[in-house]
């Protein structure tokens, strides 16, 4: 009678599956790894000269979502170094380059004096 009258919870289990706990431990390793990068004095210098708070940042990463610090830390693991605007300059001068030995081959242009015509 008294088990009748007395309150009682239900409670709700599951299952978890092996990939949601891998995830999970995923992001908090991309977590962890994202928040050794912003540490680092190189990144401090380089964010605080393009004019961005490292507190802010740091709150923006903390409020990123599982999948998307997995995919920011994958972004800068798989990221080439030093790849800014050097890159971009040393590729434009080698197809000018490689326009103007074309244009000297074809005779169109004299520019090279050691490109036989």
């Amino acid at each position: 009678m008294i088990t009748v009258f007395t309150p009682y919870q239900t409670v709700l289990a599951k299952m978890i599956s092996t990939e949601t706990v891998i995830e999970a431990g995923k992001a908090h390793e991309a977590r962890m790894y994202v928040n050794s990068v912003l540490a680092r004095e190189d990144v401090m210098a380089s964010l605080l000269s393009q004019g961005i708070d490292m507190t802010e940042a740091k709150a923006r990463v903390d409020n990123l979502t599982d999948s998307e610090i997995v995919s920011l830390a994958d972004q800068i693991e798989t990221a080439p170094a030093g790849g800014g605007a050097i890159g971009i300059i040393v590729g434009a001068a080698v197809v000018v380059f490689i326009v103007l030995v074309v244009t000297d081959v074809l005779g169109y242009t004299d520019i090279f004096p050691f490109i036989k015509k």
